[in-house]
């Protein structure tokens, strides 16, 4: 890492220690220009028809977090009736995969094109006021060559709300044509995701009591819900079943009694995250790599109801509870 490299990431440590300090206080829109610019304007009456709104997929990040941040950017970009400025996700690969910049205004370009970026504070989704403020904001630049972009990591909790947009996206990109896919189009498959590490901060984190709160779920809860699936499914083609994670094939040995087990854990991560989402049937995990592909996937999702986002109201979604029941007529309805 050079001098410039470093310099850059103890500003951007210190800045988001700054944000998380000052967040839920007076003075936090204060720490923003585009703020100031408000405070400072005079109220404009027109429609802003020449800003675009974009979001950062956090580099620290796992990519399921950022899917998170760039589908919330594409979310408020419409909510805020602006033009989306797409940013890359981390790496190359994934960027390839998802191809849902392919047809979008890229930032980069816009700043060649003389377009000025201008971050915008946090804000509660919820919150009529802080929404308020932040359209002021925005409205405050109307005629003016900006791009917008979201602090790191604004929340979206109902992600499905760009679910249409995002299957076209993915389905129609050219990387498609080179999907390699294991599954057999002649058996039911069946793929299960079980979280065992958490990544913070760059960091794998194994089974400590604070990632198990919020994220863990024990193997008796996986082989409960797969055994609900495996004996109510109404289907005459064979089923096959993969288990997707970075635990050793001998910790799942008891899921082998439901048929014919295979153990994903070699496979990488891109392959990984396209198999679930090409599932017959996705069971999911506590987390944002199977939530994502769920969110793409054209089967039968089976989630925890309990998760930091919401799942959408269709008969394609059964939600379990924390103790692995399911509704059984809902899957009954559904094959």
């Amino acid at each position: 890492m050079n001098s410039l490299e470093f310099i850059h990431k103890v500003k951007h440590r210190l800045w988001h220690k700054l944000v998380a300090f000052t967040r839920n206080t007076a003075i936090y829109p204060y720490l923003y220009r585009s703020f100031w610019h408000y405070k400072l304007s005079k109220t404009s009456s027109y429609k802003n028809t020449t800003c675009f709104y974009s979001a950062r997929p956090n580099p620290g990040a796992g990519i399921g977090h950022q899917l998170a941040n760039w589908i919330a950017g594409y979310w408020f970009a419409k909510k805020f009736d602006l033009k989306f400025a797409h940013i890359p996700f981390s790496t190359q690969k994934w960027e390839i995969l998802f191809g849902f910049g392919e047809d979008e205004t890229k930032l980069d370009d816009l700043i060649k094109n003389k377009y000025k970026t201008q971050k915008l504070p946090l804000f509660n989704e919820d919150s009529e006021k802080e929404v308020n403020l932040i359209k002021a904001i925005i409205d405050s630049y109307s005629g003016k060559k900006i791009v917008f972009v979201a602090e790191q990591d604004q929340f979206y909790k109902n992600q499905y709300g760009v679910i249409y947009d995002i299957k076209r996206k993915f389905n129609e990109s050219s990387a498609r044509r080179n999907d390699q896919i294991l599954y057999d189009p002649t058996h039911f498959n069946i793929a299960v995701h079980v979280r065992r590490t958490v990544v913070i901060g760059n960091k794998v984190i194994l089974e400590n009591d604070d990632a198990k709160a919020l994220r863990w779920l024990s193997n008796d809860y996986y082989e409960k819900v797969l055994k609900q699936v495996v004996e109510n499914i109404k289907i005459s083609r064979p089923i096959s079943i993969y288990l997707f994670s970075t635990g050793k094939p001998d910790e799942f040995a008891e899921f082998s009694k439901y048929g014919d087990v295979h153990f994903c854990s070699d496979m990488d991560e891109y392959r990984s995250f396209l198999h679930l989402i090409r599932a017959d049937l996705l069971i999911t995990s506590k987390s944002s790599f199977s939530y994502k592909p769920a969110l793409l996937n054209n089967g039968i999702k089976v989630c925890p109801r309990n998760f930091w986002h919401n799942y959408p109201e269709t008969e394609d979604w059964i939600l379990v509870e924390n103790d692995g029941i399911l509704d059984i007529s809902k899957l009954k309805q559904i094959v």
